[in-house]
């Protein structure tokens, strides 16, 4: 049975990013797991806004198609979400969707169906991002992507790390626990 591949990144291109602090404690459960895991910046991915003019224009950004065949090369997914105005941001939405256009040979939505995807959050604030979990989750279930139930929001972030590990062990461990499940469902699911 071949190790299962999954791809991370944060919704976030900031460089001192909570979520791609809480990705990292994520990443290395799902590594410690057995999961074979890349991890990406999408600052290295820079899209223009999704315009189906733009596309009928020029076909798929370069960048589109690179993150494209990540997506396809991978069996899950591992997201650490910012909230911006209680839902997902601009650039993880700009990324799905550009993602999700189908090219010749591909039917529609073939990156995104059937991976597997634990969600993350961390913010400052006390919900830790949950509102923009929901609101990832949506979009995600919709474009047949198998969202796990398990969600680790991080509150009040700024306080819960010790350099770059979560202090709180039991919030580390609901962080560790969405990486380590990705890797075990996609394992279950072959």
């Amino acid at each position: 049975m071949s190790t299962p591949k999954i791809l991370a990144f944060a919704g976030s291109a900031r460089k001192g990013s909570y979520n791609k602090r809480v990705l990292a404690v994520a990443v290395a459960a799902a590594k410690q797991a057995g999961g074979d895991v890349t991890t990406i910046d999408l600052a290295d991915y820079p899209l223009p806004i999704m315009d189906e003019d733009l596309e009928f224009a020029g076909g798929l950004p370069e960048n589109a198609i690179e993150l494209k065949e990540l997506f396809k090369a991978h069996d899950g997914l591992l997201l650490a979400c910012p909230e911006y105005n209680s839902s997902i941001t601009p650039m993880l939405k700009n990324v799905i969707d550009w993602v999700s256009r189908p090219r010749e040979g591909e039917y529609p939505l073939e990156c995104f169906d059937q991976k597997v995807c634990g969600l993350l959050g961390a913010s400052p604030g006390a919900l830790g991002g949950l509102r923009g979990l929901f609101a990832v989750r949506s979009i995600l279930s919709c474009i047949k992507v198998i969202v796990l139930p398990e969600m680790a929001a991080v509150g009040q972030a700024h306080e819960k790390f010790e350099g770059e590990t979560i202090g709180d062990e039991k919030v580390r461990r609901i962080v560790e626990q969405v990486g380590e499940r990705v890797v075990d469902v996609v394992l279950k699911m072959r």
